[in-house]
């Protein structure tokens, strides 16, 4: 069942699709346009508290007596790690009071306090109402995170915070030129997630050509089980995969392309072969049944069920989906499947960066106290915990010594390894939240995916989309560099 035929039957294999391209040339996601009205918030926003004095114990100088107001997304990572890390910070400053306030409604929270000069001074700013960084940055609306990292690091005072972060993190949370707005503090390994069990019952290997994939998907197909399942709901988690595997085929340039809104950069030969590999998933029913109409956690637990082998998710699924996951499951993640050998990248390629973005707003009456609570999270302590806790890794570049590793982050790491210099990390999904929700994920990918439209279709939509945000002077436009 390997067959290479396109989708409109015309025996068109995937790499001659290639060149024949070559010679022709979700839930809504609210909007931050309430972000305009801050500028004017009058009287009503943060008065800032007085600066605490500086100190070896003390480095960022917060004042030990004032309150701090900390929001966290209440997502798969729970809040118990934010408690844990509070209570550090509570008890560095006695005197000091956290208001901590867990959340899965972001936007819905905070677009009241943005709009009244008066947002916390802390926020994890991450789920389906996330606020769309680039507004956030382009409005000036958060505070530079370069004391942070210029501070001495919690567990090696000569070392600073930015030295402990892994590879990237630094320059994830940059936009414009040098500053740092945003600490991304979770790990995310993106890629294909399954049960090892599973596929060791099917006596199949994870495939890493897409022939392999089909073949895999008919032998899980003729024993009741659906190759792939997704958050139907939710179709921006599907580039988890889809994005590294177009820059495995095409190279990274193509998501470069991509993410810079170059003109036609989705009309890239790459592009086409990686939409008509998954339309096969959907014309050749490997697609489990009903998905389209399933959200994460509804797709999580029938894949954990065994209904479906491959599900593509970040690293936060070992923890979210842990109610339902049988303790002989056997959790793995694999780099994307590929087209074939002759893919600029070689397999192993994957997406891996920063995530469970936090902020701390420009107009925080305690910004100093949010970026202490940041600079304890980076604590070799924290990270540790996190880690144990919600089974995923942090951007402090180490902190698993002694940690007995869960399955699936044993397995994370090992792609990584197996990875070395090929990872990839698209920007979409942080410079425009909208456009790649909204937009590529639900309007675009997620009707590609659900078989109510084509390629080429999905593929002119999408276009359409990055052309109107291309040339929107009402949004900040952001490059690779």
């Amino acid at each position: 069942m390997g067959s290479t035929s396109a989708h409109n039957g015309e025996g068109l294999g995937r790499r001659d699709l290639i060149k024949r391209s070559a010679a022709i040339g979700l839930i809504s996601v609210p909007t931050m346009g309430f972000l305009s009205a801050c500028a004017s918030s009058g009287d009503s926003g943060n008065e800032k508290v007085e600066k605490g004095t500086k100190s070896e114990k003390n480095p960022l100088g917060v004042n030990e007596a004032a309150a701090l107001d900390f929001v966290l997304f209440d997502g798969g990572f729970g809040q118990q790690y934010a408690k844990d890390a509070i209570k550090i910070y509570e008890g560095n400053f006695p005197k000091a009071k956290v208001k901590f306030t867990p959340t899965q409604k972001i936007t819905t929270t905070l677009q009241p306090r943005f709009n009244g000069g008066n947002p916390p001074d802390l926020i994890d700013n991450s789920g389906a109402e996330q606020m769309d960084m680039g507004v956030l940055v382009g409005q000036k609306q958060l505070a530079d995170l370069t004391p942070l990292l210029d501070s001495p690091s919690i567990d090696d005072p000569k070392k600073t915070v930015r030295d402990t972060l892994r590879p990237g993190i630094v320059e994830m949370g940059q936009f414009d030129g040098d500053p740092v707005w945003i600490m991304y503090y979770a790990y995310t390994i993106y890629g294909v997630w399954y049960s090892q069990k599973l596929l060791d019952s099917l006596d199949a290997k994870y495939p890493e050509t897409w022939d392999e994939m089909l073949a895999v998907c008919e032998k899980a197909k003729k024993k009741g089980i659906a190759g792939w399942t997704y958050a139907g709901k939710h179709p921006y988690y599907v580039p988890f995969s889809l994005y590294p595997m177009i820059g495995k085929v095409g190279g990274r340039e193509v998501l470069d392309a991509i993410d810079n809104l170059e003109p036609k950069a989705w009309e890239h030969p790459a592009v086409k072969a990686c939409f008509e590999a998954y339309y096969e998933l959907v014309r050749k029913g490997y697609i489990l049944k009903g998905t389209p109409g399933l959200d994460h956690i509804q797709s999580q637990t029938a894949w954990t069920e065994g209904k479906a082998l491959f599900i593509p998710n970040g690293s936060w699924v070992e923890n979210e989906a842990a109610k339902t996951m049988p303790a002989d499951f056997n959790l793995a993640v694999s780099a994307p499947t590929g087209l074939d050998a002759s893919d600029k990248m070689p397999f192993g390629t994957i997406w891996a960066s920063g995530g469970e973005p936090f902020i701390v707003p420009a107009k925080a009456a305690n910004p100093e106290g949010g970026m202490e609570q940041l600079r304890i999270m980076l604590s070799e302590a924290s990270s540790k915990n996190f880690t144990q806790s919600v089974k995923s890794l942090t951007a402090l570049n180490g902190g698993t010594d002694g940690i007995d590793l869960t399955p699936g982050l044993k397995s994370g790491v090992a792609a990584l390894e197996k990875a070395g210099q090929n990872v990839v990390n698209p920007r979409l999904q942080d410079w425009y939240v909208a456009l790649q929700k909204e937009k590529i994920g639900v309007a675009g990918i997620g009707e590609l995916m659900a078989g109510r439209a084509t390629p080429a279709e999905t593929i002119k939509k999408i276009q359409k989309y990055a052309d109107e945000a291309a040339k929107d002077s009402s949004i900040k436009h952001y490059k690779h560099q």
